[in-house]
């Protein structure tokens, strides 16, 4: 697709006119004209009615609109991707809600000049790809078992972060001030975002073996919302949500976020980035993550095996 000629089409868009579009551009009207006529015959699509006052977007148009400036975005951070020193440190999180998500938001307050720039990819495996391609620079995952991370690419443990069980008002437990694991063995925890064969599918699944729990994967994930929904209206579901996962619900909800101790559950987020990055952001991100190592847990921890080495605060037990 010609770029120039989305260029075109969100600037007439923007002005409202063909003319002023022209002056804008430094083109003549008639160039705008063509560049408009060969874009929706590219389409096969008319994008604009013309009216005394100039133009309108069609239905087509509005529906194209967003897209069109997404594909001028991405020629921005194209260019910016291999313009020295002009890039956005690029970030992956595996949610905007997650507990690393905040610690990024806690970085970018500590160093407010930093640009950071945050992804989502699904797994990790997407993630490490990314990494060796270098289209994002650093990773917030947990690392598998027996994952064998390709050359290159390092893995440091930062933030081991404990699970809380979320309940609604009449779950058994909803009154308790904390349980421990051994408290939910026969008790159905539902995670429909668990997706087999990834790192927090096979994190909840060690744990389930663990301490007799059952995790319950089955359902469509209509997203944090509908999950929330459906836990405030039952008296056997629950879920479990990390302690630094912003959450917002209806006061009628009445749900409870229930700590969880003796041994506290943590989930073991590791950063992985490409050691031959060479963006000075990277070496700020790290050095702020090994010094306030946000860790905080009463009494021991409990990992999975596979994610015991190396863990800052995690005395972590054995899988049962």
């Amino acid at each position: 697709m010609d770029l120039n000629a989305v260029r075109t089409f969100v600037s007439v868009v923007d002005t409202g006119q063909f003319q002023k579009t022209a002056a804008d551009l430094s083109l003549t009207q008639q160039a705008v004209s063509r560049r408009i006529a060969t874009l929706e015959q590219d389409l096969g699509v008319r994008l604009f009615d013309r009216t005394g006052r100039g133009v309108d977007l069609t239905i087509d148009g509005k529906a194209f609109l967003p897209h069109a400036r997404a594909l001028l975005q991405a020629e921005e951070r194209a260019v910016a991707s291999v313009r020295p020193g002009s890039r956005a440190l690029r970030v992956d999180v595996v949610g905007r809600r997650s507990g690393t998500a905040g610690l990024l938001r806690d970085f970018h307050s500590a160093h407010p000049e930093t640009q950071l720039d945050v992804v989502t990819l699904f797994d990790a495996d997407q993630a490490v790809t990314a990494l060796q391609a270098g289209s994002i620079d650093a990773t917030f995952r947990a690392v598998l078992p027996g994952s064998r991370l390709p050359e290159g690419i390092e893995s440091v443990p930062v933030y081991d972060e404990p699970l809380q069980l979320c309940v609604g008002p009449a779950h058994a437990l909803a009154d308790a001030a904390a349980i421990t694991p051994a408290q939910l063995a026969g008790q159905r925890i539902w995670m429909p975002g668990n997706v087999p064969g990834t790192e927090w599918a096979a994190y909840y699944d060690a744990f389930a073996a663990a301490f007799g729990v059952t995790i319950d994967a089955i359902g469509p994930n209509f997203g944090v919302e509908a999950l929330l929904d459906a836990i405030a209206d039952s008296d056997s579901l629950a879920t479990f949500f990390g302690e630094r996962t912003p959450l917002v619900w209806p006061a009628s909800y009445g749900l409870r976020r229930i700590p969880v101790h003796n041994p506290t559950p943590v989930y073991p987020h590791s950063l992985l980035w490409r050691t031959d990055n060479p963006h000075p952001a990277l070496a700020d991100l790290r050095t702020y993550l090994a010094a306030v190592r946000p860790n905080r847990t009463d009494g021991p921890a409990w990992v999975p095996t596979w994610a015991q080495s190396g863990r800052f605060g995690a005395t972590a037990e054995p899988d049962r």
